[in-house]
């Protein structure tokens, strides 16, 4: 039977396993079996913010208790088995926004060789962003033998490739620092790739636990790496910070140490969930935290450069990453629906070694 993990919203490393009944396929839609996705801090971000920006709208769980409960949204890929579209055909395969589950129906829609989009009524209030699924066999970004770190990576990469061209339109607010909370997250490595190729003129700072230290160090891509204890010894100057760890105590660190000379604060992510209230945003010398949206970011994008030259600059800063990456992260794969709630459980909890990428394949 198919199988799906919910959360409670309010305590989100709560989770259970639930089987679900498989209703007839509709007229026009398409069924995917889930093959593969990856569980990252991203999928925490997912969660801790899911009432605010709609994500657990996207796959709403099935069964007789959900009031409270959610399905946390993934990148992945599937496989179609089972179809009612006349362009889209049993076992092909597709790239996209996947729900921690073994299946998924959609409504293709925009269809063309490279991909289309899902347009289930409950999904059109959503960014289009997260509706479009690559079709695998025509999709230029495609490499076999980098799925894993495509799961892994590409979502949370291009987050960083978006935190940086934004940065860069507003001439890095006149900071030539830049630092990062979560230094071992690997949307701040994607990031911490980007501005080194693209600004590197701008100092990468890496502030993370102490624990963290030595790996961030080994990851070559920050200037200087500083364990949260030590932010009050850094020299102050023009900087910009990005949190992506949601710790309260951090950021107020930071803000309490740079004060004036912060030009911006940016908010991405939350990847240590206990955290996020201690302390308080309110209050804090220099600029006011401001959250991140990166889908409204891509759109900026996309307009400034038009999509080719937009594709093609994320492109070249992704295989850049890549040669950047090397061996850092080890992909680690495992077998049924079951380990994707306990990683994910694990995630939140901040008890996945930070080289470990975590691909499930349920």
């Amino acid at each position: 039977m198919p199988s799906q993990v919910h959360v409670t919203k309010s305590q989100i490393a709560e989770t259970a396993m639930v089987e679900t009944d498989e209703a007839p396929l509709a007229d026009g839609a398409v069924r995917l079996a889930v093959e593969s996705f990856s569980v990252t801090a991203n999928n925490v971000t997912y969660a801790a913010i899911g009432d605010m920006f709609g994500y657990w709208n996207f796959f709403p769980p099935k069964g007789p208790a959900t009031e409270g409960k959610g399905i946390v949204p993934m990148w992945g890929h599937a496989r179609v088995i089972d179809s009612r579209h006349p362009d889209i055909h049993v076992g092909e395969r597709v790239y996209g926004y996947l729900p921690m589950a073994t299946r998924l129906d959609v409504l293709p829609g925009k269809v063309t060789a490279h991909g289309f989009a899902d347009l289930a009524p409950h999904r059109q209030p959503m960014s289009p962003i997260y509706n479009q699924y690559s079709r695998l066999a025509a999709d230029p970004e495609h490499d076999p033998a980098h799925e894993g770190e495509r799961m892994i990576f590409g979502p949370l990469f291009k987050t960083g490739f978006l935190i940086e061209s934004f940065m860069r339109r507003e001439n890095w607010f006149g900071a030539d620092v830049l630092l990062m909370t979560s230094a071992s997250s690997k949307t701040a490595m994607g990031l911490a790739s980007v501005a080194k190729h693209r600004s590197p003129h701008v100092r990468r700072i890496g502030l993370t636990s102490a624990g963290n230290v030595a790996f961030v160090e080994q990851t070559g891509l920050y200037d200087q790496v500083v364990a949260y204890d030590a932010i009050g010894t850094l020299p102050i100057g023009p900087a910009v910070v990005v949190d992506f760890a949601g710790n309260a105590a951090v950021l107020g660190a930071v803000h309490r140490h740079y004060g004036g000379a912060l030009g911006y604060s940016c908010m991405v992510g939350a990847t240590h969930i206990d955290a996020r209230g201690q302390g308080g945003a309110a209050d804090l010398p220099g600029p006011a935290p401001t959250l991140f949206f990166a889908p409204d970011h891509a759109v900026a994008a996309v307009k400034e450069l038009g999509p080719e030259r937009f594709g093609q600059a994320v492109a070249e800063s992704w295989h850049a990453f890549l040669d950047d990456l090397g061996h850092t992260v080890r992909i680690e794969r495992h077998q049924g629906l079951a380990a994707a709630r306990d990683h994910f459980a694990a995630m939140v909890r901040g008890e996945v070694d930070p080289a470990a990428g975590i691909v499930i394949e349920p």
